[in-house]
Order: structure tokens, then C-alpha cells, then sequence
């Protein structure tokens, strides 16, 4: 009993270390001084620049992720300064040469900045790598697409739409503004564990404005990004503005699985959007950093059969969040990411 209460006691300490979300995290051995922002930097990657773990936001930069949200803040000549005493990055200030001292460093607050705009800041994650699927929803309710306005035919007997075509839609009501938005209904998104159905991906397709409302009305078509075939569907612009949230852990435990890599394919690899059977239900948010993980293989060795450990091989940014599936870009890996394999809180 003696040894077993003096092991405890020795674990004590490294188990509470270890379940410390705020530990510090760990320093590259390469790491610089500072780095002056230049066009193109991400947040993600200037972290890494100085840390082997750049999703440890609010520890890294000394900020409360309760109450910054959007870390528009730092823009393209600033010098971003490590101090190595308390492990955090701060911005520096001041210095004939762009350079700054000890003495000009200064905590990160948000605050307006006389010259520069949202556009000007440097994005938390690969703002062109997400753009696409900001301004569309991916995923739908079941039958939310079925009972959507329908285009049901075109001017001169045309089959396929593109930009500037007429269409004729059933079912477009006028209260709802003219600006719409089409889409066909793709993949049923199911979850492997349960069976449940999480909704329908929605391939977006283009934009159509109104022009005259009545039983069948009459719109033209905007934008194509693809071509617009009768059976297709329209919705209404949500108008949700999604922001480039704060990277960082979950505050509880998540483990979600890839059930979709965008574009059909099986694996995934960096910069690639995959989905997960998780959404705000199941307390995912933007901005969650999941670790990807591959579940261990069965082997057999000698007349036995053994399971490998699951490994942890790449990291992923969630960046669109639904009721129950989510969106999130694969930032570092490895391996390819493949389908059923694990995203969790690190």
C-alpha cells in the first residue's frame, strides 16, 4: 500500500501537467528572435515559425479566446517578437529599421488601426484554400432541397444554363428578395457510428436574380461555376458572415470522423477540406483545432494477432460549422487523410 500511495504521489504531478489545456507550449529549437510580417504570412504559419504546436492560440499569443474572436490585428511590416521568458509572441513597435527592442514591445490587445483594413490583416489560416466555401451552404437538412424552388426550364428549349441564360423557376416566392442561389443535391452525409442521417451536401452551382415573380417565375442566371441543368434547386442567401475565428483546442473532448473528402476522392492531403460527423451540437465551433488520427492495424505475428496503436498524424482546422456536420481544412499531415479516420481534441 506504502508504494503504491508513493507512486501516486510521484504521478501526481505530471498527471496535472498533462491535463493542463494552458501548459506551455513547447519552443522550436530553430525558433528566431522575431519575423517581420509580409504579405502572404498566415497567423498558423508565423506560430510555427516559433512553436512546434502553432494551434496553441491563446497560450502563443497571450490572448483570452472568450473574448477576441477575430484576430484582425496584425498586418504585412509589423515585427512579431518572441519572448522567450513567458513563451508567448508579441508585437513589436518602434525602430528606425523596422526592428524592435525589448523596451517597445507591447501586450496584444484589439484595437483600430489608422490605415489598414480587415482586408489588409494577415488571415489566421489560408484565406484563398476556404474562400469557396464561405459565402455557400454545404450541408442541408433532409428535404430541405426537395421542397426548394425548382427550375423547371429554360428560354429556347435550352437544356443547360450558364451566365446571362433566362430560366423559369416553380414554387419562387416573392418575399424572400430577388438574389437566390442554385444548387443540386449531392452525397447523403450518414454517420458511420450511428447510422444517422446529418443532412445532404448541397453542390452549389450559381447565382440567379429575380426579375418577375407569378406561379412560374422568370430569373437569370448571375454566376456559373457550373452548368445549371432543369430539376435544379434554389435558395435564399443565408446572409451569415463567417469569421476567421481564433485557432484553438476544443474545451472538452471531441472525437468526429471524416465521412467526406470535397471533390469525391478518397484521401485528403494539406490544404484539402474534408467533413465531419460533428457539428454545434456536439460542441464543435470555428476555429477548433482536431488532431487526425489513423486507427491501428491488425497484424499477425508468429500465430498471433496483434492491433497496432492508432496514430496521430496531421492536424486540422475546423473553419464551417452545422448543426450536425462540420467542414474543416487539413493543415498538417503526413499520410493522406482517408475516410473514417478519427479527428479529436488534441
Amino acid at each position: 500500500m506504502r508504494k503504491i500511495i508513493s507512486l501516486i504521489c510521484f504521478l501526481l504531478p505530471a498527471l496535472a501537467f498533462a491535463a493542463q489545456p494552458d501548459a506551455r507550449p513547447e519552443l522550436r529549437s530553430d525558433a528566431p528572435d522575431q519575423h517581420i510580417v509580409v504579405k502572404g504570412d498566415t497567423l498558423w504559419d508565423i506560430s510555427g515559425k516559433f512553436f512546434k504546436d502553432p494551434w496553441r492560440w491563446p497560450y502563443i499569443w497571450g490572448m483570452n479566446k472568450d473574448t477576441i474572436k477575430d484576430p484582425h490585428w496584425i498586418y504585412p511590416g509589423e515585427v512579431i517578437v518572441l519572448d522567450r521568458a513567458s513563451g508567448t509572441l508579441r508585437i513589436g513597435r518602434g525602430g528606425a529599421n523596422g526592428m524592435s527592442g525589448a523596451g517597445n514591445v507591447v501586450r496584444l490587445s484589439p484595437k483600430v488601426r489608422a490605415g489598414h483594413s480587415d482586408h489588409d490583416a494577415t488571415p489566421s489560416i489560408p484565406a484563398s484554400a476556404i474562400a469557396p466555401f464561405l459565402s455557400q451552404p454545404l450541408a442541408v437538412e433532409e428535404g430541405e432541397l426537395k421542397d426548394a424552388p425548382t427550375l423547371v426550364g429554360a428560354r429556347e428549349g435550352r437544356v443547360l444554363l450558364g451566365t446571362h441564360d433566362v430560366g423559369f423557376v416553380q414554387g419562387l416566392p416573392a418575399d424572400k428578395g430577388s438574389n437566390w442561389q442554385v444548387y443540386r443535391p449531392g452525397k447523403t452525409f450518414t454517420d458511420p457510428d450511428t447510422g444517422e442521417v446529418l443532412g445532404v451536401e448541397a453542390i452549389y452551382l450559381g447565382n440567379a436574380e429575380a426579375s418577375a415573380f407569378a406561379d412560374i417565375s422568370t430569373v437569370t442566371i448571375t454566376r456559373s461555376v457550373q452548368e445549371i441543368n432543369q430539376g435544379d434547386r434554389l435558395i435564399a442567401p443565408s446572409g451569415d458572415v463567417v469569421n476567421a475565428y481564433l485557432p484553438r483546442a476544443p474545451g472538452s473532448d471531441i472525437s468526429a470522423r471524416i465521412i467526406s473528402v470535397y471533390g469525391g476522392v478518397s484521401q485528403a492531403g494539406q490544404n484539402t477540406v474534408i467533413t465531419l460527423n460533428k457539428g454545434k451540437r456536439d460542441g464543435l465551433e470555428s476555429g477548433h483545432v482536431l488532431a487526425l488520427h489513423r486507427k491501428g492495424e491488425n497484424v499477425k505475428h508468429e500465430g498471433k494477432d496483434y492491433t497496432l496503436p492508432d496514430e496521430r498524424y496531421g492536424l486540422a482546422f475546423v473553419f464551417r460549422v452545422f448543426d450536425k456536420v462540420s467542414y474543416a481544412l487539413v493543415m498538417q499531415t503526413r499520410l493522406p487523410a482517408q475516410l473514417l479516420d478519427r479527428a479529436q481534441t488534441p
